[in-house]
Parts: C-alpha cells; structure tokens; sequence
C-alpha cells in the first residue's frame, strides 16, 4: 500500500465513489487519511457530496470552495500542497475525468514523483457508452497519463449498472477487465462489489451505494 493512491478514469467510471469508499477503508482500518477532491471538471457528483460521511469516519476532506455549488470555477485550494510536504497521513486523490482533468494533477507531479510513494489506479466501469471496449479504455489511459505526466500503476474494474447491478453484470465484466489488464500491462488490483452482492473473484473490494449522477456522453 503506498502513502498516495489516485483515482482516475472516464466520467461515469464511478471513481469519485470508489475514492470515498477506499478512504473509508483506510481510516476503519486505524490509518490516518486524508482525501482530496481534483476534480475541476465535473460539477454534479463530487466528493464534497459525502462530506459529512467522511467526517463521520474523521477523514478530512480538502477540495475547491465551489464544489457542489452552482459556481464550478477550475480553482484549487492551495491546502493541495500539505498532502505532499507532509507525510505523516495516507493521501487519496479523486482526479477529474479523462485528460482535461488530469491536467490539474500536473502542478503536484514533480512532488509526487521525487517523493516516489504513490500508486494511480485506473477505475474502468465496461457499462459506460465511451469504455464500453477494451481499446476504448486504452485510449482513455493514454490521454490521461499524456495529461498528467504520471503512468497507472494498477486497474480498478468498477463496472456497475448503479443499484440494478447483478451478481450475473459483475462476471460478466471480468473478460472486458483481463483483456484492459492484458492490453496494457497493467495488473487488476481490485473488483469492485456493492455490498450485498456476493460475487467469488480475487481482490474483491465491497463499497457502499451511493448516489451516482452519469452525465450525458457526448
């Protein structure tokens, strides 16, 4: 487990929620976390949504005075910068979706690489229109880490269908995440399951349902 853990992917790949949840996991399991909000891009599911969550478990959450209003500026706290001077807490980052996103990763870059204790997960979800193949998720991948400067480490397979999700949806989305796995060198470090759902697999991680918003694809 390294001290700074990304999560990035395509809108609607369900990274903000897997964030929240690994975070959560952390602190249940008497680590220090903070977790960080970088999404400029996408305004109608935040990670401020489940502030008061987080709170409740005593993870501090550090993102823009405008998430979840109806002002969305591409502004950043300058409190960004104290997750990479200060060491002492496991640090978890939702970044914006797809390259536009990334972007604002890059002016932390040069303090994440030198401190070198990071992974950056890609979160697929094979349900969403523009992921909905392998090489489409490859491409998403390659814009990102051209964006961010930083390559993946690592594959989080999220593909739901929200509260419709089946035992049937989760298995059947294996293929699609080994052939991501396979096209990009890149190891499966989690399934994601909504709790209630027993599905048999390595590296299964149950999260929580929470409210997911998919904009439109455009």
């Amino acid at each position: 487990m390294k001290r700074v853990t990304l999560f990035a992917g395509h809108y609607g790949s369900g990274k903000t929620n897997v964030a929240v949840n690994y975070a959560m996991h952390l602190s249940d399991s008497g680590l220090p976390v903070v977790i960080a909000d970088l999404d400029v891009v996408n305004p109608y599911f935040r990670t401020k949504d489940s502030e008061a969550e987080l709170a409740a478990h005593g993870i501090p959450l550090i993102s823009s005075d405008y998430a979840g209003s109806n002002v969305d500026f591409p502004a950043l706290p300058g409190s960004l910068y104290s997750l990479f001077d200060d060491h002492s807490s496991y640090a978890v980052l939702d970044i914006g979706g797809d390259d536009r996103g990334a972007f604002a990763l890059g002016r932390y870059r040069d303090m994440m690489l030198a401190e070198d204790n990071y992974d950056m997960f890609l979160v697929i979800n094979c349900f969403r229109p523009l992921t909905k193949t392998p090489e489409l998720c490859v491409e998403i991948k390659e814009e990102i880490e051209e964006a961010a400067g930083i390559k993946f480490t690592g594959i989080v397979n999220n593909s739901n269908l929200g509260a419709e999700t089946t035992v049937a949806d989760v298995e059947s989305s294996f293929d699609y995440a080994n052939a991501v796995s396979s096209l990009t060198g890149l190891p499966i470090v989690m399934t994601t399951v909504m709790e209630g759902l027993e599905v048999s697999g390595d590296n299964i991680f149950h999260i929580k349902l929470q409210k997911k918003i998919f904009e439109e694809d455009s």
